[in-house]
């Protein structure tokens, strides 16, 4: 359990850091591919891709998600890849939400094309479930 407290600690504060800088300083859009890709400020009151749900109750459901998804850490990561890989999705998740109880919103900042605009918490959480998908194909080949 070492490797997913160890994963977790990381994510969560890389991600807390990238948003606290972006608040501070990204007044202006950063180009880095043109127009294409760079970094921009945005505010993102949803749960993903600017999505609302259920109103006042969305960082409740959070909440849960959350809970879930550290208990079936828990029962189910047993190996490294797993491990990384819940570690980088409950880091990025704790990130977005204490983001989110900071001042209501999360902070985004990488903009990639017209895909919505995200951050490393996203990202974190992305990986996290393509690693957990490359352990199931894995397994069954193993199989």
């Amino acid at each position: 359990m070492k490797r997913l407290e160890t994963v977790t600690t990381v994510a969560f504060t890389a991600s807390l850091v990238s948003k606290i800088l972006a608040d501070h300083f990204l007044i202006a859009r950063i180009p880095i591919l043109g127009s294409f890709a760079g970094l921009v400020h945005s505010e993102n009151p949803g749960i993903a891709f600017g999505i609302t749900a259920l109103g006042s109750f969305q960082s409740a459901l959070v909440i849960v998600a959350i809970v879930l998804v550290f208990l079936l850490a828990l029962r189910s990561s047993k190996t490294p890849l797993s491990r990384n890989a819940f570690g980088l999705i409950l880091g990025g998740a704790l990130g977005n939400l204490v983001d989110r109880m900071r001042d209501g919103v999360v902070t985004d900042y990488f903009q990639v094309g017209s895909f919505p605009i995200f951050n490393v918490a996203d990202s974190c959480i992305t990986i996290g479930v393509m690693l957990l998908l490359l352990e199931v194909v894995l397994h069954e080949k193993r199989k």
